[in-house]
């Protein structure tokens, strides 16, 4: 894989407008796991080309759970109305063969609001709704978590996992020639595509500053959808390849998805 960076470009900040969306995320985790390449294809749109890493003298593809906190999800251009809730987005990574640029490919997210049903039945977006509760504490002078749990029930993927914080920003990245660019693809891919309920390839794009994380480790970990994705086997542990923490940050959404001919 070719360096990446944090350059101008992939930080520059489109003005929202229109329906846009701006929120504030908490209790924001990226849990990877490291997948077999040949079955994570199967999930895969023939545009785009997984991307790869070698780790113990394999090739594996990766596959991330994101969950966190919508804490105030606002139209850009209505602020005051503002809803909070729960979402877990499962996304493995993949570069575009159009474009070259590398993405994120969503499986799929859970929500536990009733706003979902306009993502899923305006736009075909594959959101489900979910029961998902967090328990989380930070201790701000640590400068970590001490307590992260999150469950989802009642969902098409339901899920629970409890994370330790270790309050230390990675130094590396286990594939990845240099840390920078395992941070750039992990978390910082800016359009995601997917399959949308109609079958159909969708996209939409997002923003966020550069994030500033730290360390974690999986104490226990459930996510249904990888077994009936056939991404992990039921009742074995999960092959972590990071963990990745931040208390807190902001995110813009550009809507309306589209619809990708």
């Amino acid at each position: 894989m070719k360096p990446l960076t944090f350059n101008d470009e992939l930080l520059c900040r489109r003005p929202p407008r229109g329906i846009d969306v701006d929120t504030t995320l908490s209790h924001f985790a990226i849990i990877t796991i490291l997948v077999e390449p040949e079955i994570a294809r199967r999930h895969l749109h023939a545009r785009f080309e997984l991307d790869l890493i070698e780790v113990n003298g394999r090739e594996c593809a990766l596959v991330s759970l994101v969950p966190f906190v919508d804490q105030d999800f606002r139209f850009a251009r209505i602020p005051w109305f503002q809803w909070q809730f729960g979402q877990t987005n499962y996304r493995m990574y993949a570069t575009d063969t159009e474009t070259g640029e590398h993405i994120a490919w969503f499986f799929g997210t859970s929500l536990d609001s009733w706003t979902v049903a306009v993502p899923r039945f305006f736009w075909k977006l594959p959101w489900h709704r979910a029961h998902i509760q967090f328990d989380c504490t930070y201790d701000a002078a640590l400068q970590r978590y001490t307590t992260y749990r999150m469950q989802t029930t009642n969902s098409w993927a339901d899920a629970e996992v409890e994370l330790s914080d270790t309050g230390q920003p990675p130094t590396e990245l286990a594939g990845f020639d240099d840390l920078e660019t395992g941070l750039v693809l992990l978390t910082h891919p800016r359009k995601g595509y997917f399959y949308r309920r109609d079958g159909q390839l969708g996209s939409y794009s997002i923003w966020h500053d550069r994030l500033q994380t730290t360390v974690g480790h999986v104490q226990t970990a459930r996510f249904d959808l990888l077994n009936t994705l056939g991404l992990a086997e039921p009742g074995e542990a999960l092959n972590i390849h990071s963990v990745l923490m931040q208390q807190k940050t902001e995110f813009t959404i550009y809507l309306p998805p589209h619809r990708v001919k």
